[in-house]
């Protein structure tokens, strides 16, 4: 057990160097906005329009997107650290003062650089995890704009170009 554990530990701070971008994914359980802070996700197909979320099984994110079955993927930029800590907390109500749109059966944080809608395509097993496949049914993006990124544990911004 202290081998498995050691290499749990070592290939945790071994992807921790690898920058993502970061975001909230939002979903609905009833009328209830549900939402929570993630690093796993990524494009996957444009014929379709695909892309995938990888959400820890223990947490009731992943049980309100399974029935929910729409998500949506909120792109932080670089000045919503506060956002990205807000959504990792466990708190009662993630969703008090954040301000969103409800016009696609999910919320959609105002704030965010980026934004996706998806229907639950798949739900994939991925040990501990659930891989779930989007269909994208809407998406939109503010231009000149820099994400928020998490790197070694902590957050972090992007360079500007020189």
């Amino acid at each position: 057990m202290t081998e498995t554990f050691d290499m749990a530990v070592d290939f945790r701070a071994t992807m921790s160097r690898l920058a993502t971008g970061v975001s909230v994914i939002s979903t609905r359980s009833g009328s209830t906005p549900i939402g929570m802070t993630a690093s796993a996700v990524s494009a996957l197909s444009l014929d379709p329009l695909q892309l995938l979320v990888c959400i820890g099984n223990h947490l009731y994110t992943r049980t309100a997107i399974a029935e929910h079955g729409r998500f949506a993927v909120n792109v932080l930029g670089e000045d919503s650290e506060h956002l990205a800590r807000n959504f990792a907390a466990s708190k009662p109500d993630k969703f008090a003062g954040v301000e969103t749109v409800d016009d696609h059966g999910v919320p959609v944080l105002k704030d965010a650089i980026a934004a996706v809608v998806c229907d639950v395509a798949e739900a994939i097993p991925g040990g501990d995890h659930t891989i779930f496949v989007g269909e994208v049914r809407y998406c939109v993006h503010k231009v000149e704009c820099r994400p928020l990124l998490h790197f070694a544990g902590g957050f972090s911004m992007l360079q500007a170009p020189q």
